[in-house]
């Protein structure tokens, strides 16, 4: 679980995807370029405009960490590392390998439970705000490219 919540600090894991993604297509980069400003733009909003808004303190760690995890100051409502799971699993979602995207998803976000970093509550706002999100990206991007929903 360490690794898993080690995995989605700063979105690696999902740039790394979504790098493997652009590997398979003839622009390349535009998967990861993509994912990557939206990713910003996610974690601008949850990381900074919600976190704010909730200043909700973080559980406490009765024992230290067994593995060494960066330990955010931001607030822990909601899950920052759920929202970008999730997000990042609908951006990613037209890759024949999806469902494994959003278990992954559902792996990071449970890793941050288990660390003591983030309540349940956390983790499950942000899966939800992230997946909204996510949709709507989605939504906003097909709209863009002309595509219908």
């Amino acid at each position: 679980m360490y690794t898993a919540s080690a995995a989605g600090e700063h979105s690696i894991c999902w740039l790394v995807l979504a790098a493997a993604q652009g590997l398979r297509g003839p622009k390349a980069l535009r998967p990861l370029l993509r994912t990557g400003a939206a990713l910003g733009a996610e974690s601008a909003i949850v990381n900074g405009i919600m976190k704010l808004a909730f200043r909700r303190r973080r559980p406490v760690r009765t024992r230290p960490h067994p593995l060494p995890l960066r330990q955010p100051r931001t607030s822990s409502f909601p899950s920052g590392h759920a929202s970008a799971a999730f997000f990042a699993a609908a951006l990613l979602r037209d890759d024949p390998l999806w469902p494994a995207y959003y278990a992954l998803a559902v792996v990071v976000a449970i890793s941050r439970i288990h660390v003591r970093m983030h309540y349940a509550s956390d983790v499950i706002a942000g899966a939800i705000l992230g997946a909204v999100m996510g949709e709507g990206a989605r939504n906003l991007t097909a709209k863009m490219r002309g595509q219908p929903d």
